[in-house]
């Protein structure tokens, strides 16, 4: 009987580990039978996108080839044989005797001619126009193709995040309704791209187009008798053609954007400078009276100033410590918002002299922003390393808080209505969709750890600073900087001991431009260009 009892265990025991086995099988077996399918599907993607774009790289090399043909019959024909009957002679007197370029925009060399020599000279231009003509589309040839070797490395450098791209644009195409599959399959046979395949387009395009930050102008913020130099702030106004600095010298500096970049640097002065009482932290312009501008500072009290009489207009002091954010809203811009280390929220109407609304926290507030397409959500970022995101009309709770960040949110800007951007000092950047309530992607390249760098926003790309005294430009598909640029001065020693502490305070892109501005903690503003 022990015997019997003996073996039904290890018969139940060997039958338990062949279950286990199976199972661990089955499992694995199921998940590479998904991950074929899903690299199946995407196969299939990639090879229905190369058709798709083979077909256009024909088209468009057909079309080169029909206007390279028209500009060597243009070429070839002889101007002299050209049906302009007896007027011929009198068009080429006036065309030679003066400064114009010959027919097709190229220059004709020496056009003098003498009247004796017209008949030999007529003919001249033709030869010489195909020449220049040839030559001309040689070397286009061989500088896009320069230009392609160029954008070519940048892909493989960045190779796996674009690749993460492609496939979730495609992949997400693929998820949504049989319906809408087929009325896209119609799209593909009439347009030849298909949803995704043109979205990854205009990223890769976007991203590739630039490789570098270009300098177009620098100016001093500091003055003779402020040692601290710190821009805490840098902003456009409503139209670009203003911007505003301030920081911990006490005074908001107001600049003429293409004076900066026009003029020789010693001439860079404020057109419009204002006293504070105390160290400012922000800036915001109105989006709708342009000469207004709100502050916040270290004394905790939020300013609203006209620029033209250099004068505040509105001054709240309800705050009990440092202010460091300060918003106007893009769509009521009566509707004001700031945030302080009192941990609270406030609401502000420039109609009214108190608060119209209060969000207590319970951390220090970093940074407020307004959503550009509504008076009601604003995204706040605090210490307790998260983003809230309110709904102005019931704050008994946020809407969504968005975790994911491991230390202070130091920054939360939109890209645009349902895009949100936020910096920590965990080194991070990281994106949100506040329409789904989702994390999109983390950034990584630059430093923070302990100071505000300054971040902004465009349609397609972010930039911040780094404590490193470098501007990092990212675009907002790939988790990795597309490029920087590391600020230095002739007039400063790098073996100098503070060399090392310097970094950047704030940016400001230009809307819808690839310009922007970025200031670091000597006072030193530049304007930077993104550049091929």
């Amino acid at each position: 009987m022990l015997s019997e009892k003996k073996r039904k265990l290890e018969q139940e025991e060997a039958e338990r580990n062949m279950q286990i086995l199976l199972d661990f099988l089955q499992m694995l077996r199921k998940q590479k039978v998904d991950e074929l399918n899903e690299v199946q599907h995407d196969l299939q993607y990639i090879k229905q996108d190369l058709n798709s774009v083979e077909r256009n790289r024909i088209d468009l090399y057909r079309a080169r080839d029909r206007y390279s043909m028209k500009l060597r019959m243009l070429a070839d024909d002889p101007i002299g044989k050209k049906p302009w009957s007896s007027s011929t002679d009198r068009n080429f007197g006036g065309l030679f005797s003066t400064s114009r370029n010959a027919p097709g925009g190229l220059p004709t060399g020496n056009l003098t001619y003498k009247k004796v020599d017209s008949k030999a000279q007529i003919g001249s231009p033709g030869p010489q126009r195909k020449d220049t003509s040839i030559s001309e589309l040689n070397s286009q040839h061989m500088s896009q193709s320069g230009l392609a070797v160029v954008r070519k490395k940048r892909v493989n450098a960045q190779f796996n995040d674009l690749q993460e791209c492609y496939l979730q644009k495609r992949r997400q195409l693929a998820n949504k309704s049989r319906v809408k599959e087929e009325k896209d399959a119609d799209v593909v046979q009439r347009e030849g791209y298909s949803e995704g395949l043109a979205d990854f387009q205009s990223v890769l395009s976007t991203f590739t187009r630039y490789s570098r930050l270009r300098v177009i102008a620098e100016l001093r913020h500091g003055d003779l008798f402020h040692s601290a130099n710190i821009v805490s702030s840098i902003e456009f106004d409503r139209d670009d053609e203003l911007f505003a600095t301030a920081g911990v010298s006490r005074r908001i500096k107001v600049f003429d954007f293409s004076s900066v970049v026009n003029e020789p640097a010693d001439a860079h002065c404020p057109v419009v400078e204002m006293s504070t009482r105390s160290k400012l932290s922000c800036l915001s312009w109105n989006k709708y009276t342009k000469n207004h501008i709100a502050s916040s500072d270290y004394d905790g009290i939020v300013t609203v100033w006209d620029v033209t009489t250099r004068q505040s207009v509105m001054e709240y002091e309800e705050h009990e410590k440092r202010a460091w954010s300060v918003d106007f809203s893009r769509t009521e811009p009566s509707m004001l918002v700031s945030g302080s280390d009192d941990c609270k929220v406030k609401v502000w109407c420039t109609k009214q002299e108190a608060s119209v609304l209060n969000i207590d926290m319970k951390a220090n507030i970093c940074c407020v922003k307004y959503n550009p397409g509504s008076s009601v959500h604003i995204a706040v970022g605090s210490a307790d390393h998260h983003i809230h995101y309110y709904d102005l009309r019931n704050t008994s709770q946020p809407v969504h808080i968005f975790s994911g960040h491991r230390k202070a949110v130091s920054y939360v800007k939109f890209l645009s209505n349902n895009e949100l951007a936020s910096a920590s000092t965990d080194s991070t950047l990281r994106l949100w969709d506040v329409k789904d309530n989702l994390p999109v992607r983390t950034l990584r390249g630059h430093t923070n750890e302990k100071n505000f760098v300054g971040l902004s926003v465009n349609n397609e790309f972010l930039s911040c600073g780094s404590e490193t005294n470098e501007v990092f430009v990212y675009h907002k598909a790939i988790s990795k900087p597309v490029t920087w640029h590391r600020f230095g001065s002739p007039d400063i020693d790098e073996t100098d001991e503070d060399a090392g502490s310097y970094f950047i305070s704030a940016v400001c892109w230009k809307s819808d431009s690839p310009t922007m501005l970025a200031a670091n903690s000597q006072g030193t503003i530049k304007v930077l260009v993104l550049a091929a």
